[in-house]
């Protein structure tokens, strides 16, 4: 007997278990050990699906057990593993099905006061929404309530992680503030830390990057702030790439700026995200240069 055939007898054999704990009779006599009984089954067909690499049987499996540990069983915990479970098997076949059951074992989790563990699910769904389904709103959702959470469980680092990703899909989506405030603080929480302290640098250089984005004439102000906040980044690789950014955006130099990315990037390999906000940011080269002050100097106030 396959494993799929032996999935498909557990699984029966667990809804006619359930079936007979229905009548009057049976919930007077035995009805608890009969569903100990059909948990027992579900389980048994969906590590069998598993095996058979029936994965959306497998989820449905684990869904029903999760169901009975809920509602019969009033186990909360169990469910929500069941739950979570199900997820596992659904991500390999059906990332909405997926993100259903990790929405109820959420629901579950934060009932029962567990909000370290629903921020964790919570991130799972953002992963599954950001690289399976495509939707970025919905990513940023989910993971600003897991930074949330976690901040609230006073784990920093882990809420930290989730906020450098909203402030990453923000500045793609042009939502420049937004991505700007939430450079600034993950930056500000690493300053207050020994250990994390360099970790700035990064931070605070995509916080230029998308003020250069949102509004060159300002721009400069704010990376003469963040230099104040971190004297290290002035003699930075990184500084030296803005200022020759803010220099050949007042000389309206496009060669030059595409130099000095070009020399960076030697170094510093640039990915996807960087490409992106550069781009965006040379296209503001050539298209009036700035304005000037009395006294002949570019006002970059």
């Amino acid at each position: 007997m396959g494993d799929e055939e032996r999935a498909n007898n557990f699984y029966m054999e667990a809804q006619k278990k359930m079936e007979s704990t229905k009548g009057f009779m049976s919930r007077m006599f035995g009805a608890h050990s009969k569903i100990e009984d059909a948990c027992d089954l579900f389980q048994r067909a969906g590590n069998a699906y598993k095996m058979a690499k029936k994965w959306s049987a497998a989820g449905n499996a684990f869904c029903e057990l999760a169901k009975i540990q809920l509602n019969q069983l009033q186990s909360k915990h169990e469910a929500a593993t069941q739950y979570v479970e199900a997820a596992n098997c659904y991500r390999k076949s059906d990332h909405q099905e997926a993100i259903n059951c990790l929405e109820l074992a959420v629901e579950i989790f934060t009932d029962m006061g567990r909000f370290a563990i629903a921020a964790k699910h919570h991130v799972t769904i953002a992963e599954i929404y950001e690289s399976n389904l495509m939707n970025v709103d919905m990513a940023i959702t989910h993971f600003t309530q897991a930074a949330d959470y976690y901040k609230g469980e006073e784990s920093s680092s882990a809420a930290n992680k989730c906020l450098l990703k909203v402030a990453m899909h923000s500045a793609t989506q042009e939502n420049y503030n937004k991505a700007i405030s939430l450079y600034e603080e993950v930056a500000a929480v690493a300053l207050e830390s020994s250990l994390l302290k360099y970790s700035a640098r990064e931070y605070l250089f995509k916080a230029s990057l998308c003020q250069l984005c949102h509004d060159m004439d300002v721009a400069k102000g704010s990376i003469e702030k963040y230099c104040q906040m971190f004297p290290a980044f002035e003699d930075s690789r990184e500084m030296k790439l803005l200022t020759k950014i803010l220099t050949a955006f007042e000389e309206d130099n496009i060669d030059n700026y595409t130099e000095a990315v070009r020399e960076y990037d030697s170094i510093s390999r640039l990915d996807q995200w960087y490409t992106t906000i550069l781009l965006r940011v040379k296209s503001k080269i050539g298209s009036g240069g700035i304005a000037v002050k009395d006294d002949g100097e570019p006002d970059l106030s």
